[in-house]
């Protein structure tokens, strides 16, 4: 089986690939940095892949560990944010009750430690089963089902507490004026 070529590859994979490094970077420029940079790896050393079916989880294999390199190129060197401009979130189509719950639900996913984030972004954002996961992240099925079931309950302990700390903002009450006499 012949590898595609590599205008195919990018065709085929440049949106979930976007997808899962911007679930692991946090941020749209880091996540293009990253995608661009498997896409690079793959134009310098795809050409040693003998399994062609094995393209998909060559690419999201090779973003996780240049994820992790970078990861830990940040912790050892951090930088310092010198921009005080946020970027402006490009607007979704959709219904509102369909943004908030997936902002939520998305927020809440970028403060789970990436450890459990990206098998979590694997399996229910990409859809990929525990098998292609353990190869992506070069570790056991059983770890696999493992981290997703604490990265479950750390998503459902953040979604709870998010909901609890909302339903408790006190929203503070005017009082009609009475004159000091004693009431109207």
């Amino acid at each position: 089986m012949a590898v595609p070529d590599f205008a195919q590859i990018v065709d085929a994979y440049y949106a979930a690939l976007y997808r899962f490094a911007l679930s692991l970077a946090r941020g749209e420029a880091a996540a293009a940095d990253l995608t661009q940079q498997t896409f690079y790896l793959w134009a310098s050393r795809g050409h040693q892949l003998r399994d062609a079916a094995k393209v998909k989880s060559w690419l999201f294999t090779t973003l996780y560990r240049e994820f992790l390199n970078l990861h830990r190129r940040e912790t050892r060197f951090p930088l310092a944010d010198l921009d005080t401009e946020v970027a402006e979130i490009p607007e979704q189509t959709g219904s509102i009750a369909d943004t908030i719950d997936g902002a939520t639900a998305v927020a809440a996913l970028q403060q789970i430690d990436p450890v459990y984030r990206a098998p979590l972004t694997l399996f229910y954002l990409e859809e990929f089963s525990y098998r292609e996961i353990a190869t992506v992240l070069g570790i056991p099925a059983g770890t696999v089902m493992s981290r997703l079931s604490r990265g479950k309950s750390l998503l459902r302990k953040l979604l709870l507490q998010e909901r609890m700390d909302t339903s408790r903002k006190i929203v503070p009450m005017e009082l009609p004026r009475t004159s000091e006499g004693g009431a109207q």
